[in-house]
């Protein structure tokens, strides 16, 4: 029976991707057989507690005896089948379960038969459930607390080892198998926003690793970290689960693609190794977390606050081995006796592996099949291992059943050195950093020109202010100035009213003496006046002595804007002698560019020269015999195009140094703008040449040259140029970062154009094999249908050119592939898009082409198309049905007759439609 399975990979947005694995080896030899031994519930503790009756209970890294961390090991017994029941009737079992004292016997004979005792004995009877809890929970648990986890089902085929571990209990929920109870106990218990599942699904068949989730990756390598003896398959599909029903669809799709055969043992034996890789990632939170960083609780502030979150990394593999057996038994022949020693070798060096790690070997032979190399971490590694061993009651098996027995007995004795996969995740740290850094920033900017334009309004506020007050000052002073003015003229001319009216009263005939004592009496009369005038005096000097000094304040604060207003003069001037600067640097680079222009107009000529010199020299060759030698830019060409048969190759790379040395990448670019179109054409021709070299590719994109290109196929009516470089494009576009250059430009669009109005067959060819090149990148597959690549791609088989169909159906088989690519992997959705364009008729027809190139493509775009339920409709109305079975039979190619019989046959709407016509696939 063929299992299901699932993807294998690394968790995305994880510090690092893969996990560190010491192997470690401490062996404790303890032998089980015909003599007393520890009780298995002794061994039964590991890294967490669990119920009672479990193959261990997970609490802490070392066992209770002393073990760390213990292979455990639980033997199945299967029920007797109907064949069994008729041919063994009369024969006794050669097998006796005692489950409550975790012990069998292994009958001999009718007197005698040994005895061994494991971890769990499970009877027939048993569930599926209570397979589960004793022999998988307690691995679970662990690889949810951040272990390395195994679980490994081993016994001869047609024991139950699939049944055990991969059924999926659609019929019949109370069957599903550990690989679904696993999933389920592990969606329940995470938390989906901060952690992560991921799983792969692959199948080690005839010693290669092949992937279950995309059968065209079927040779995937091993990569080993030589420090740390890490195991990881880094070109394996990677589905992150969300969800058990896309897992459950996960496991149905590998299950199809799983190999199986019919042998005397086993309808349904599977022929390789299966192998689930589930990979959980676990955010370290409450608790925990303060645990773990507790040894740095003195820390400042700031480290707290940037203390990077903890990141525990758990791996649960799960390992349906294909069943032992034996040629004369089951009557395997041709390729399946193939598969059948390819089993048992894988087999017999995990054995021996076991062998090596039971007796403390020094050496253990991990590198003899990749089936030990990928299980080294499992036995004598970091891994907590549970091992399941299948048995079946017929006495006409006691060979393989003994042969069983022993192997769980020697895995019994391999210990493992537990450790937990506890990292920091920077990553996530850093993109926390940045978020408040960029908060930071932006309100560091707020306030700074929120500061600088209060520092404006303050500064033109008191500007307002200065000004006023100067002007409020000046009419005060000028008001009090005016006012004491008429103040004083007033007390003046009353001074000389009185003087004058006293002077008239008194007379002149007075006597002296008589005008002695009118003058004492004026005297003493005049006294008072003088008295109040003398201190208005001594008052007005006193508001003169003010108003100077407010003159001299008011002069100084002059003084300080007109130095203020030199200095911003002085600024000005320097600012001016920066534009000066400016100005002249401006007029040398117009003058650079005038001398520029002229050695492009010098350099034209020169090549105008030099092609008429090549063709000068053409004809005297024509006349004179090939003993000259080509000179000038279109010799050079010439050998590049056609270079001697004697060290070829080294000579095309003198003639590519030569051009580069003499004329430079960016004067020959130049020259695709020329006005004179022979100019054009050989310049083109250079640059084809050119980009024909990988390692020029790079140097044309950076200098322009895919710009310039895309320009002359846009602007050009010249059917040279237009060939020659949609050659040089065809050429570029072979690298996927420039395929994004050509899409970001307009590319496609142009080559649509061009493929429209060209009808030279060579033209077609090179427009052909640029758009075939772009329907190779799964990113552009949106972009390239929607400004018309595969209509394009359909509007050129009207030339029927041998050369131009080819490069249509190799475009037309990429599309096709990235389309299953992105539907495996859940991104697209719908019938593909080639059916949607009408490509699908085109395809049929050419099926069956004379020409090898074009029947090979057609063929596997075919089977790519079929690899989805949601076309088959589309495809059976349309005839690609009876291609398919023609394919399947008549293919010369064996892996494409095998992908288009594996997808007639996983297919229910070709099935059903097979069955309707009567055809067998």
């Amino acid at each position: 029976m063929a299992s299901g399975g699932f993807r294998n990979g690394t968790s995305k947005g994880t510090l690092k991707v893969e996990r560190n694995v010491s192997v470690y080896s401490n062996v404790k030899s303890s032998s089980f057989k015909s003599k007393p031994a520890p009780s298995p519930s002794s061994h039964a503790s590991g890294l967490r507690r669990n119920s009672s009756g479990s193959l261990g209970s997970p609490g802490a890294v070392k066992d209770d005896a002393g073990v760390p961390g213990r292979v455990r090991v639980a033997v199945r017994m299967r029920p007797q089948n109907a064949e069994e029941l008729v041919a063994d009737a009369d024969f006794a079992d050669c097998v006796e379960l005692q489950p409550e004292l975790k012990r069998l016997k292994l009958r001999k004979n009718n007197w005698d038969s040994d005895t061994y005792e494991f971890d769990e004995v499970l009877t027939e009877f048993a569930s599926q459930k209570r397979v589960y809890e004793v022999v998988a929970k307690p691995v679970v648990e662990s690889v949810l607390e951040g272990y390395n986890g195994t679980v490994m089902a081993y016994g001869q085929t047609g024991t139950g080892k699939t049944f055990t571990l991969g059924l999926l209990g659609e019929k019949d929920t109370a069957s599903r198998g550990i690989m679904v109870r696993s999933m389920e106990d592990i969606l329940a218990d995470i938390s989906p926003e901060t952690d992560s599942v991921s799983v792969s699904y692959l199948q080690l068949y005839m010693e290669t690793i092949q992937d279950l989730l995309d059968p065209a990756n079927d040779n995937i390598s091993i990569v080993e970290d030589p420090r740390a003896g890490d195991v990881s398959l880094p070109g394996a599909t990677v589905v992150e689960i969300r969800n058990q029903k896309s897992f459950l669809e996960l496991l149905r799709l590998g299950e199809a693609h799983r190999f199986a055969a019919n042998t005397k043992l086993n309808t349904e034996s599977s022929r390789s190794h299966a192998i689930l890789m589930v990979n959980v990632k676990r955010s370290v939170i409450g608790r925990e977390a303060a645990a773990f960083s507790s040894e740095n609780g003195n820390a400042s502030h700031l480290s707290k606050t940037i203390k990077p979150p903890v990141v525990r990394k758990g791996k649960l593999i799960v390992v349906d081995l294909a069943g032992s057996e034996r040629i004369d038994k089951s009557g395997s022949e041709g390729h399946t006796l193939e598969e059948a020693k390819s089993i048992n070798l894988s087999l017999s060096a995990l054995g021996k592996c076991i062998n090596a790690l039971a007796e403390n070997s020094s050496h253990v032979p991990v590198r003899d099949s990749k089936l030990t190399r990928l299980l080294r971490d499992s036995f004598g590694g970091t891994a907590r291992t549970s091992l399941i061993v299948t048995i079946g009651p017929s006495p006409r098996h006691r060979g393989e059943t003994s042969s069983t027995i022993m192997f769980g007995q020697r895995a019994m004795k391999v210990e493992n050195m537990v450790k937990i996969k506890e990292e920091f995740d920077y990553k996530s740290l850093s993109r926390r950093l940045e978020i408040q850094l960029d908060k930071l920033i932006v309100e560091h900017e707020r306030q700074q020109k929120a500061f600088e334009d209060e520092v404006e309004r303050i500064t033109i506020e008191a500007q307002n202010r200065i000004s006023e007050l100067e002007r409020n000052y000046a009419d005060a002073l000028e008001n009090e100035r005016l006012k004491y003015q008429k103040e004083y003229m007033a007390s003046i001319k009353k001074l000389e009213e009185q003087w004058i009216m006293d002077k008239q009263k008194h007379g002149n005939d007075k006597t002296g003496f008589e005008h002695k004592d009118e003058c004492l009496d004026k005297t003493h009369s005049w006294e008072g006046p003088l008295v109040s005038v003398s201190e208005e005096v001594i008052e007005l000097r006193q508001l003169l002595k003010n108003e100077i000094h407010s003159r001299k304040v008011a002069e100084e604060e002059v003084k300080n804007l007109e130095s203020q207003l030199a200095q911003w003069k002085s600024s000005e001037a320097s600012g001016n002698a920066e534009l000066l600067k400016l100005h002249k640097l401006l007029e040398d680079e117009e003058r650079q560019k005038g001398k520029l222009e002229e050695e492009i107009t010098i350099l034209r000529s020169q090549l105008l020269q030099l092609s008429f010199e090549a063709e000068e020299t053409g004809r005297s060759l024509e006349r004179d015999g090939p003993g000259k030698i080509f000179t000038g830019l279109d010799s050079l060409m010439a050998q590049v195009r056609h270079p001697p048969l004697k060290d070829s190759g080294h000579e095309q790379k003198a003639s590519i140094a030569k051009l580069f040395e003499q004329v430079g990448m960016q004067k020959i670019l130049s020259l695709l703008e020329s006005e004179d179109a022979d100019v054009r054409i050989h310049a083109v021709k250079v640059v084809a040449n050119l980009a024909a070299e990988e390692a020029n590719q790079e140097k044309i994109v950076e200098a322009g040259g895919l710009t310039s290109l895309l320009m002359l196929l846009r602007s050009s009516e010249d059917d040279m140029i237009r060939r020659v470089a949609s050659g040089a494009i065809a050429n570029l576009a072979m690298n996927e970062t420039n395929q994004e250059l050509i899409m970001a430009q307009g590319g496609i669009s142009l080559l649509s154009m061009t493929a429209a109005d060209a009808e030279d067959p060579q033209t077609l060819r090179m427009v052909a094999g640029a758009i075939a090149n772009l329907c190779g990148n799964d990113k552009l597959q949106m972009t390239l249908r929607g400004e018309g690549g595969i209509k394009a791609l359909l509007g050129m088989v009207r030339c029927g050119h041998p050369d131009v169909l080819a490069q249509v159906a190799r475009g037309i088989a990429n599309f096709a592939k990235c389309e299953s690519r992105a539907s495996t992997q859940g991104t697209k959705t719908g019938r593909s898009r080639l059916i949607d364009d009408g490509a699908l008729h085109w395809i049929v027809q050419n099926a069956n082409n004379e020409a090898s190139p074009i029947r090979r493509h057609i063929e596997l775009a075919l089977c790519h198309l079929a690899q989805h339920e949601v076309n088959a409709k589309d495809m059976i109305s349309g005839g690609a049905l009876w291609e398919l079975v023609r394919i399947s039979r008549d293919c010369s190619r064996e892996d494409i007759r095998t992908l288009a019989h594996r997808t007639m046959t996983s297919s229910p709407t070709f099935q059903a439609e097979l069955r309707r016509l009567r055809i067998e696939c």
